[in-house]
């Protein structure tokens, strides 16, 4: 099954990314990684009116050394951090 019409944005920024949910209301979705969510809409179990895809904000990708620990961005896609020589 396909999922229902929706409305797409990828916005850039976080800023962005704001504005649209709050334009968008209680219906629009943010889209990260999809595990999840991609099943439900092709299930129609799922029905949002808008998907606000997060995966071009680059400002989400990162890791950064803190405090002799690592701060990890929310769309950051590397499976093992600890490879990461500083």
């Amino acid at each position: 099954m396909k999922p229902a019409r929706f409305r797409y944005f990828a916005p850039h920024t976080i800023t962005e990314a704001a504005q649209l949910l709050d334009e968008q209301g209680d219906e629009a979705r943010l889209l990260a990684g999809g595990q999840s969510l991609l099943p439900l809409l092709n299930l129609r179990l799922a029905r949002p009116s808008a998907l606000i895809d997060l995966n071009e904000i680059q400002a989400l990708a990162f890791i950064h050394p803190r405090n002799g620990g690592l701060v990890l961005g929310a769309l950051d896609t590397r499976c093992y951090p600890g490879a990461i020589h500083w």
